[in-house]
């Protein structure tokens, strides 16, 4: 089998590892193996939470616009459906704006919403 020498790649690799893990707590941004499975831990969760972070603001967005239905007397699978009935595409995230910075606009929302049920 043929020697390896690894050279400048394997600082190079060292480096990088070593300049992701800055600001690390210990040995964590000082030493090569701890740094790497740090890095590649939040790595990870990183990757995780990327997704995590689209479910969490969904809930959000629905917990704000049924606070708001609720304040109009109506309730937020009721609003939904009456929003969709009527025509009106909003999403969650628009709907969630508009409910918690313009709510004589989000009151007239609910209103369609009623009248297309009815």
């Amino acid at each position: 089998m043929p020697r390896v020498k690894r050279g400048h790649k394997r600082v190079e690799r060292r480096k990088r590892i070593l300049k992701e893990a800055k600001g690390y707590w210990g040995t964590k941004s000082k030493l090569h193996r701890a740094a790497k499975e740090a890095v590649d831990k939040a790595r990870g969760y990183a990757y995780r939470d990327r997704r995590t972070r689209k479910r969490d603001f969904r809930v959000l967005w629905i917990v704000r616009i049924s606070a708001a239905a609720k304040e109009n007397e109506f309730s937020y699978s009721r609003l939904m459906n009456g929003l969709r009935k009527a025509g009106i595409d909003l999403n969650r995230k628009v709907l969630a704006e508009v409910a918690a910075t313009d709510p004589s606009a989000f009151t007239q929302l609910v209103q369609r919403a009623k009248n297309a049920l009815s």
